[in-house]
């Protein structure tokens, strides 16, 4: 979505339209500020919810590793909020440069810096040079879009490292043909509305840029401290709950935490921060608390199913790994959005919409719905007041 290619009614769904005919579920909008163990109930900021059965899955939010001034110039992609967020800053951009007189601040408008190479790092890149090379073709007067400079910075020495070294290739590859650059082995020292400061191999270097996104680390949310200081459960580096072989607290069996925010170990290294992950978990502790109900014997640990490791490379682009076995191309760009796809009420409609949008180059919800906050409200831009010819006012 941050490409303008999906609106947020594509991706997503209220929960009440989901559980609308489950009747014994409620939704309830507030915040939790507390968790009493012993009482069974959850404090919230404007009362409290007794429990007989707490499950946690609030998932993680983006780290800026102890630089949290970096998160109004950079942001993530963790919600729906900042996926319009990033689409606005990114169109906003372009809409700067073509105001702008100045070709030195033009180039900087026009750069687009993605810090961290994982399946995030690489996807965004991906639609962003899809968005400037294709989508965005003869839409502007005094500015090529084409032109745009895309930079993937990853701290390490190969993008997507989490996937086998022929991938990361193909996926570096994949890329190039979108004109986004990856620098491998630079680290973000330095961060300004400007542009970024880079170590690479322990020389500075400096990074004119006017929109930067972050998609570099990944810390614990709030409830994963709560329930540290209510139960003493230990957190891991990046402060997810370590819960036991049946997702449970320690010492707390009606307690349960999932998804991201659940440190569970598998074939000696964490999960990782997928959704897969996620939904087999919520399966498992669904059937946990459906056996205590009618009294039948604990069930056998939670086992998770290796689905494997998928990333999405721009337009008919993905690299997928699979128990050794490795995918790439097409055939796996459209899995991947289908399996994606395909809980969906609506599903058939938004695939329709998606396959015709990128066989089209469709403009898709590419809306600047807001002003967003940040280095493009920060100073005026320097503009020529006479209008070209033909020109029209808006967007």
């Amino acid at each position: 979505m941050s490409n303008g290619g999906l609106s947020p009614a594509d991706i997503a769904s209220p929960l009440r339209h989901v559980l609308k005919r489950q009747r014994n579920a409620r939704v309830i909008l507030a915040e939790a500020t507390g968790i009493d163990l012993t009482g069974r109930r959850v404090v919230l900021a404007d009362g409290e919810l007794a429990y007989d059965t707490l499950v946690i899955a609030t998932g993680v939010k983006t780290s800026y590793f102890d630089h949290e001034a970096w998160q109004s110039l950079a942001p993530g992609l963790k919600s729906i909020e900042d996926a319009v967020d990033i689409r606005s800053r990114v169109l906003a951009a372009f809409e700067a440069a073509e105001r702008e007189l100045d070709p030195a601040r033009r180039r900087a408008w026009l750069t687009f810096v993605v810090v961290g190479g994982g399946p995030t790092g690489v996807e965004l890149a991906g639609a962003l040079g899809e968005l400037a090379q294709a989508s965005m073709r003869g839409e502007f007067r005094s500015i090529d879009p084409a032109e745009s400079r895309v930079v993937l910075v990853e701290a390490g020495e190969r993008i997507l490292h989490s996937f086998p070294p022929a991938l990361s290739r193909r996926g570096k590859r994949s890329l190039a043909r979108l004109a986004a650059e990856v620098r491998e082995g630079a680290g973000v020292v330095g961060l300004d509305p400007e542009g970024l400061d880079l170590d690479v191999g322990g020389r500075s270097e400096r990074l004119p840029a006017r929109t930067v996104l972050w998609a570099a680390g990944v810390v614990g949310t709030p409830p994963g401290q709560l329930l540290h200081h209510a139960a003493g459960c230990a957190l891991d580096s990046i402060g997810r709950v370590v819960v036991g072989p049946d997702l449970t607290v320690p010492g707390h069996p009606e307690v349960f935490v999932i998804g991201d925010l659940a440190h569970v170990e598998f074939r000696g290294a964490p999960l990782p921060c997928i959704a897969p992950a996620a939904i087999q978990q919520g399966g498992y502790v669904a059937r946990v608390i459906r056996d205590r109900l009618r009294g039948r014997a604990h069930p056998a640990p939670f086992r998770y199913f290796d689905k494997g490791a998928l990333a999405t490379i721009g337009r008919f682009a993905a690299v997928a790994e699979f128990r050794g076995l490795q995918f790439w191309g097409f055939p796996v760009w459209l899995v991947i959005h289908i399996v994606y796809l395909i809980g969906f009420e609506n599903r058939v409609l938004v695939l329709i919409q998606w396959i015709n949008m990128y066989l089209s180059r469709g403009r898709g919800a590419r809306l600047i719905t807001y002003s967003p906050p940040g280095p493009t409200e920060q100073e005026p831009v320097r503009r020529s007041h006479r209008p070209s010819a033909g020109g029209s006012i808006g967007a």
